[in-house]
């Protein structure tokens, strides 16, 4: 108590004792003062007493890594339309390299009296990232939904696309039409799904012979330019078709093909995932693995509701069946 009386009197600029006469609900303290020390408690992650809780506003806070992946605007759009249904006002929050950080939107969120937060992509899916701010959401209980893969350790409720699914969709695909020199296009090394991808790849290439050269497995951001880059490397090392971690990658190595001389499909073949908005109007039309959005984003806010509600509490992760979507951007082996 006397360590939360002292880090809260420091943030807001008072003495200890104005702090615990908040704390007690006492006169004596200005409304300014009081609500500053509220504030403060709220940032710091500490719950406030029974009596100053007060009703949290019905706002929901909406934390996406960013908007260049056609994916999570599909996603807050589903989920956005949702919560408005339920009569609840999303709260964008959009991250960007040297922008405000997702620990930053937690502490606006929390200063905000937010009703919930859900997470479509973060620091969560990475094993080497900062997790603090998570710590500070599960002490105040907040209601919370995390999109995608999770690092262990986090207690909260997430829903992802089986990522060890999708992989051996496509690499099974593959290699049914002769490739055995099948690159991975993967994002970064503690990126969880990413890491979900490549072990399901590498079990399923072990049964089927030969398995996965480690040479053929390269890994990146999240961009088109990266997916230029990575597939340029793969090439140089004779892979005739690459799973690609997102649809962004895939469209970077068909223009990584096209730099090289190589006809997608004749040559080389291109997986993509998530399906994204108009991977059927590029050129080629993009072979893919679906993410089921529209299922995947009605959970979310059940969980969320059902959590705001008092009904559950958080939960284990909920798997979703990923669906192979064939188009024109792969073919058989080249002999």
């Amino acid at each position: 108590m006397s360590k939360r009386l002292a880090e809260v009197a420091r943030k807001v600029g008072v003495s200890e004792a104005t702090v615990s006469r908040v704390l007690n609900d006492k006169p004596g303290v200005s409304d300014a003062t009081r609500q500053a020390v509220l504030t403060a408690l709220d940032v710091l992650g500490y719950e406030r007493p029974t009596k100053l809780r007060g009703e949290r506003a019905r706002l929901v806070g909406l934390v996406l890594p960013e908007l260049t992946n056609p994916i999570f605007p599909a996603l807050a759009e589903i989920i956005g339309g949702g919560l408005s249904q339920n009569g609840y006002t999303p709260l964008l929050c959009t991250q960007n390299a040297g922008g405000i950080t997702e620990s930053d939107y937690v502490d606006l969120l929390l200063q905000q009296q937010v009703s919930g937060v859900i997470f479509l992509g973060g620091n969560y899916s990475q094993a080497d990232a900062e997790h603090s701010h998570y710590e500070r959401l599960q002490q105040v209980n907040l209601p919370t939904v995390l999109v995608n893969a999770r690092i262990d350790g986090l207690d909260f409720a997430t829903v992802s696309t089986d990522d060890a699914a999708a992989a051996e969709q496509a690499v099974l695909h593959l290699h049914q039409l002769g490739h055995r020199r099948i690159g991975m296009l993967m994002g970064p090394l503690d990126h969880i799904p990413s890491r979900r991808k490549l072990a399901a790849a590498r079990r399923l290439l072990e049964r089927l012979g030969p398995g996965l050269d480690d040479a053929l497995v390269v890994r990146g951001l999240y961009s088109l330019e990266s997916g230029q880059a990575g597939a340029t490397r793969l090439f140089a090392q004779g892979a005739t078709a690459i799973v690609c971690a997102s649809d962004p990658l895939a469209l970077g190595a068909v223009r990584a093909a096209r730099r090289a001389g190589l006809r997608v499909p004749d040559d080389v073949s291109v997986v993509g995932f998530d399906d994204s908005a108009l991977m059927s109007c590029t050129e080629p039309p993009l072979t893919t693995v679906r993410q089921p959005i529209e299922s995947m984003g009605r959970t979310v806010i059940d969980l969320l509701l059902s959590q705001i509600a008092g009904t559950t509490e958080p939960g284990d992760e909920l798997l979703f069946e990923p669906e192979f979507v064939l188009r024109s951007s792969t073919g058989p082996a080249a002999a």
